[in-house]
């Protein structure tokens, strides 16, 4: 969406206190990082899962209350399959005593079920994932560095990837700030806002260019000035609808989503933040110019080959 008739906002008037913010912000966040660390998920840590079949569909938060109730700690409840089947998992290592007395808690309860399966999940598995998931977000941002630098220039792919790892090194430090549960949902959700903030980096960005084709005068602030205030609007549509969606799935979703919204609400927000005043502030501060936007001027049209003289014939095809 363009705003063309609107007079432009100076955002890159507040670039310096910006930048101090986001250095503190992300400097912050991996010392938090490196004191709290993550408080990793079942699916990183190992366990125990044991499933369980009702004659009738449970209510989760009921079967969440009852193991809290029973002294159970760092649980997962969720279906598994069917409304009926209902998959819990334990951080503490399988032994016939532990399925037996979780199906004899849930029983004293009022639940008629029957155990299906217990199994236990090592420590190798989530350590593997940690490393798997840790490589495929570098993987992620060395591709967007690449394709960014193909398709506008290489500065411009550097003032793209900055921003994703900002946006997700804060989501990390506030993860690890409040102690929330990191499982493999939050890990696809960070994946999420690394692709939402891409996006949205990419329109700033190629209306950056268009102008600075478009417009023979002014500064480079000046241009960035300009294209940002005609896509603040798709902006702000964009990261508004988006919200919507995303409360509604952090106030409705129930306990299973409960991370994964946080998570995406919190990149959602950020990203709109660096789009701005992290990728645009990086384009002036790594001195992109007009001339590195030109088009290269093609050659003279007498060093070319003069074309052949159509066949009258062909002109009335």
């Amino acid at each position: 969406m363009r705003d063309s008739n609107r007079e432009p906002i100076n955002f890159m008037s507040f670039r310096r206190v910006a930048s101090v913010i986001s250095i503190l912000a992300v400097v912050l966040s991996i010392v938090v990082l490196g004191m709290r660390g993550l408080n990793l998920g079942l699916d990183f840590t190992g366990g125990t899962s044991v499933e369980f079949a009702y004659e009738q569909a449970p209510d989760l938060e009921n079967v969440r209350q009852i193991l809290e109730d029973k002294g159970y700690e760092d649980f997962v409840v969720q279906n598994f399959g069917a409304e009926t089947e209902v998959l819990v998992r334990l951080r503490e290592d399988l032994n016939d005593d532990l399925a037996r007395e979780l199906t004899a808690d849930l029983r004293d309860a009022g639940q008629q079920l029957e155990m299906v399966r217990a199994e236990f999940v090592g420590s190798q598995v989530g350590d593997e994932l940690k490393e798997q998931s840790g490589l495929g977000m570098l993987l992620a941002l060395f591709v967007v560095l690449v394709y960014v630098g193909m398709r506008f220039q290489f500065k411009f792919g550097i003032a793209s990837v900055v921003p994703l790892a900002h946006d997700v090194i804060i989501v990390l430090g506030l993860f690890s700030l409040f102690q929330w549960n990191f499982d493999l949902s939050v890990l696809a959700a960070l994946l999420a806002v690394i692709g939402y903030s891409l996006n949205d980096t990419i329109v700033v960005a190629d209306r950056i260019r268009e102008n600075f084709r478009k417009l023979r005068t002014g500064s480079t602030q000046d241009v960035i000035n300009q294209s940002v205030t005609e896509t603040l609007s798709r902006t702000l549509n964009t990261s508004g609808t988006t919200l919507v969606v995303l409360l509604s799935l952090f106030f409705l979703g129930g306990e299973a989503i409960h991370n994964f919204s946080v998570a995406l609400i919190i990149g959602v927000v950020v990203g709109t933040y660096s789009s701005i005043y992290v990728s645009a502030n990086l384009v002036v501060s790594l001195g992109v110019t007009r001339e590195d936007m030109l088009v290269p001027a093609k050659e003279n049209a007498k060093d070319q080959p003069e074309e052949e003289e159509k066949p009258e014939w062909l002109d009335r095809m």
